[in-house]
């Protein structure tokens, strides 16, 4: 009998001590970000300190030119997302200077000796409100009680149950609806698409696909204060919330080993995410 799910690309030990090295780039360019990062500049001035930044790590990004569906292709090298937008923002997505109190997801995608290094963080240009702080907290937190859930046998319905029992039922923010994680390895999005909530098997067959030792995820939990539905944005990239409220945006790539998940983009959660 045929599979029902697309297969999931096996990456040996050997491959994923590569595709480390690719994440580890992706840290190193958050790494610098956050010496660079300072209100008064525009996404295109961050956008070409990224491109500056990956030749020096003598890397590509993954991210510019890329195409999907019907879109233009990716006209930025990395995904600059403000406020209330999510994910996907491009360099020109936002004019005006950024401000204290802006919200800034910075997702870096590299291509790195034939591997991808993908991962995102959210940064706060000076302190955040109370509530956005919290937003912060329930992203990043969810994150973590999900990667722990990722165990060879399990399911990524079990990564979906924690990431949305933390930020909806104990946080009271929304997952974005619709958007979650994805396999990687060598091409930038590989099966299996991972939810960050819990849906049925109809519309998530791959929720209840066991998780397998040697498959390589981005894991990407997005979440919105106000409502997890989202809008049409001119150009088609950026994916913003629909009641315009805040977002943020984390994602770690993750390597699945016999003995279970192990963060290939760790040093992230290091990072100070409060810009000042």
């Amino acid at each position: 009998m045929p599979s029902l799910f697309k297969r999931v690309p096996f990456v040996s030990p050997t491959d994923a001590a590569q595709a480390r090295v690719a994440a580890q780039r992706v840290v190193e360019v958050h790494r610098r970000l956050v010496e660079f990062l300072a209100a008064g500049q525009t996404l295109a001035e961050i956008d070409r300190f990224v491109a500056i930044t990956l030749d020096d790590l003598k890397c590509k990004s993954c991210f510019l030119g890329y195409r999907a569906g019907g879109l233009p292709p990716f006209p930025s090298h990395a995904c600059l997302s403000v406020n209330d937008c999510v994910v996907h923002g491009t360099a020109a997505s936002l004019e005006r200077p950024l401000e204290p109190g802006d919200l800034v997801k910075i997702d870096i995608g590299v291509s790195h000796k034939g591997w991808i290094g993908d991962a995102a963080w959210t940064y706060s240009l000076g302190e955040p409100s109370k509530q956005v702080r919290a937003l912060m907290d329930a992203s990043r937190e969810s994150l973590r009680l999900g990667i722990a859930q990722l165990q060879p046998g399990s399911t990524y319905m079990e990564w979906a149950k924690a990431v949305q029992q933390h930020v909806e039922d104990e946080c009271g923010f929304h997952l974005v609806k619709g958007l979650g994680g994805h396999g990687y390895g060598r091409k930038l999005h590989t099966p299996p698409f991972v939810s960050n909530s819990v849906v049925s098997a109809y519309s998530w067959p791959e929720g209840n696909r066991e998780i397998e030792p040697g498959t390589l995820i981005a894991l990407e939990p997005m979440v919105a204060i106000g409502t997890g539905s989202t809008k049409d944005t001119p150009g088609g990239w950026p994916i913003c919330s629909a009641d315009g409220s805040m977002t943020v945006h984390h994602e770690h790539d993750v390597y699945i080993a016999e003995d279970g998940p192990q963060i290939l983009t760790e040093g992230l959660d290091d990072l100070p995410d409060v810009i000042r």
